[in-house]
């Protein structure tokens, strides 16, 4: 009975391991290149926003750049319109969670936005995974301030054997309130080419 239910959950194991894999298998579509960075996006269900993808590949080593990608303490560098960032728990190369507030111009209002990321790494391969989520709750929203729900970013930092380090930023952020979703789907890929080049120019060895 025992190895029944053994195979039985081997099976449903392979089986949700498959659909994982499909779903994050799903097509990127090639948008453009700038700078040595490949810049894709790609439908979700149920949504009118899509999600991006940047990548590139620097001469750099992993010590580098994980100094300064994923570490919050790290953060001037971040997109030019964060207004405000709070640290609210950090438990280095593991978890942290924060609050920030993103600057929007008149007459929309202010986006602010409370986030989890956990850190793995792969003790096989050397790669590094930062998976960022939303924790809404995590701060008491504010009058006049739209709270973001709706987000995901993914940084994967991969040391490959000719020496460069290849990263990749994927997310998707569903702005909230009274932002038409095309809007947000032109500037998508405006946004992982000037982070993405923002850590290329702090960490890249020439």
């Amino acid at each position: 009975m025992m190895k029944t239910g053994f195979y039985s959950y081997m099976l449903i194991a392979a089986f949700m391991l498959f659909l994982f894999s499909r779903a994050d298998a799903q097509n990127w579509n090639f948008v453009k290149e700038k700078d040595g960075i490949k810049i894709y996006t790609r439908d979700e269900p149920n949504t009118n926003i899509k999600s991006f993808r940047g990548v590139m590949e620097i001469n750099s080593t992993m010590k580098r750049v994980t100094n300064l990608v994923g570490n919050v303490h790290n953060s001037e560098w971040w997109d030019e319109n964060v207004k405000d960032l709070k640290v609210i728990y950090f438990e280095e190369n593991k978890v942290f969670r924060y609050y920030l507030r993103y600057d929007v111009p008149w007459p929309l209002s202010d986006r602010d936005l409370c986030v989890e990321a956990r850190v793995t790494d792969d003790p096989v391969t050397g790669k590094r995974e930062i998976m960022a989520r939303p924790l809404p709750n995590l701060d008491p929203e504010k009058p006049g301030i739209v709270r973001i729900r709706n987000y995901w970013q993914r940084w994967t930092i991969q040391p490959l054997k000719n020496g460069k380090i290849r990263l990749t930023l994927e997310g998707s952020v569903d702005p909230a309130g009274a932002i038409p979703a095309w809007i947000y789907n032109m500037v998508i890929t405006d946004t992982p080419l000037r982070v993405l080049g923002g850590v290329k120019s702090r960490v890249e060895i020439k």
